[in-house]
């Protein structure tokens, strides 16, 4: 805030944003790499162990969705037969 005080019009304004530009890329590049260091990738194992969740929830979703869907559809066909 005290910066801000001291500063003009001018520098708080758009010449100022410009003049800060390659400062705050800088920054922003530098901060960039510093998290990309702390990334870690999975490794082959865990990915196939993943991959395998995936495909095993998705058979187990498809497989209650069609028995959800079966017995909606018994239910509405014995509703409609019954209801004339």
């Amino acid at each position: 805030m005290a910066k801000a005080a001291t500063m003009t019009r001018d520098e708080q304004g758009l010449v100022g944003r410009l003049k800060q530009f390659p400062v705050r890329t800088k920054s922003f590049l530098s901060d960039v790499r510093n998290e990309m260091r702390k990334v870690t990738f999975p490794n082959r194992k865990e990915v196939q162990a993943t991959t395998l969740v995936v495909i095993i929830t998705v058979i187990l979703f498809g497989v209650y969705f069609f028995l959800i869907d079966y017995v909606l559809q018994g239910a509405m066909s014995w509703v409609f037969r019954h209801a004339k």
